[in-house]
């Protein structure tokens, strides 16, 4: 009797720390990604717990015959959020940039982000049937349940990433983070060509350095993330490098406002009209582009098109706050006639102020040094 008592009060507690963990790392944008890594270890460490305590209840799921509409479909909520948690749990690993940096499948930041809410939904659904079962007030139990779930859901899809992107500041030393090791080139050197918000956007006076794929603050001044990557690269082996500049309409300064414009140029195909990059003197370049939409920009589609690139080499480096290259791999080897095009690394958006070391790694194993 004392034994169940005990794994019911433990029980009672892993459950309300794994739905405080779950809160608390819906918003990393406060405590960093390492401790976000940390808490998800945890986290799954009190689900083990949580499934070895329930382990007597876990034949019962998959029996519905003579049972209630209740207890079916709380057996089913629970079944889907093992599933759902389990899947969780790799994507976890394949984010994961300080536990498991190895581990790439389910390497998806979106993918994470939406099994996230299917978990903390459904945990509210596991938890909240229960309760339903044991009350008589039947109707205000749904509606908690109801409001609970929704909750769940705007937490996960709306308030995360508007946290992400309205609070998140991102400031370093300028100095610390471009300089360190050179690379010797053993060929000519490579032009560097990024596109960034920064100088194809109307800023306002006041507007700060959230949206980590964008834009960041270097010694307190604003600086294109892109144009940090560029400025890496430059220091590492001293090469030219470019921007990709709009000539026309610039961007608006609200990432919302320029989140609705980039679709509809993409939507129309659009070519806007930026300054002229002469990469006739090179036999290769380094393109530094941000995933919008899931390929490049309609700028970065103006410079590939108008730019003769017949027997030149064309290296990508992608930033993105999602994962991978997107469909711009393919988009850029149609745009960019007679390229040879080659795919270096897609960097996601927190880890492109500390990305110089694996530029430094990628440079020493090229062909180009």
């Amino acid at each position: 009797m004392e034994k169940k008592k005990t794994e019911k009060v433990i029980g009672i507690a892993a459950d309300i720390l794994m739905y405080l963990l779950m809160l608390t790392q819906m918003i990393y944008v406060f405590t960093g990604n390492n401790l976000h890594e940390v808490l998800g270890v945890a986290f799954f460490m009190c689900l083990i717990a949580h499934v070895i305590i329930k382990r007597r209840l876990l034949s019962g799921l998959f029996k519905f015959k003579g049972k209630s509409a209740a207890r079916i479909t709380a057996n089913v909520i629970t079944l889907l959020l093992t599933v759902a948690s389990a899947l969780m749990m790799l994507s976890s690993m394949g984010v994961s940039r300080l536990i498991f940096p190895q581990f790439r499948a389910f390497g998806s930041a979106d993918l994470h982000t939406y099994l996230a809410t299917a978990v903390l939904t459904l945990a509210m659904l596991h938890g909240g049937i229960k309760g339903f079962m044991l009350t008589k007030k039947k109707k205000r139990a749904a509606i908690l349940i109801t409001a609970s779930c929704i909750a769940s859901v705007a937490v996960g899809l709306a308030l995360v990433p508007y946290l992400n992107r309205h609070f998140k500041v991102v400031n370093i030393d300028l100095s610390e983070k471009i300089s360190g090791e050179k690379v010797q080139l053993s060929g000519g050197k490579p032009l560097v060509v990024y596109f960034t918000r920064l100088g194809n956007t109307d800023f306002e006076d006041n507007v700060d350095a959230v949206s980590g794929a964008s834009l960041l603050l270097a010694d307190g001044e604003l600086m294109g993330s892109n144009q940090l990557l560029a400025e890496m690269i430059k220091n590492t082996v001293d090469c030219d490098v470019k921007p990709i500049i709009l000539t026309g309409d610039k961007y608006p300064s609200s990432y919302g406002e320029t989140v609705a414009v980039v679709g509809k140029e993409l939507r129309a195909n659009e070519r806007p009209s930026i300054e002229p990059v002469d990469i006739s003197s090179y036999d290769t370049v380094i393109l530094i582009y941000p995933l919008w939409w899931g390929t490049v920009p309609m700028p970065v589609a103006t410079f590939l098109e108008s730019a003769d690139f017949t027997g030149k080499d064309l290296y990508l480096i992608a930033t993105q706050g999602s994962s991978g290259y997107g469909s711009s791999v393919d988009d850029i080897k149609t745009m960019a006639n007679g390229a040879d095009v080659h795919e270096v690394m897609s960097i996601y958006c927190d880890d492109i102020p500390d990305s110089r070391e694996r530029i430094v790694e990628w440079l020493k194993k090229n062909e180009i040094v």
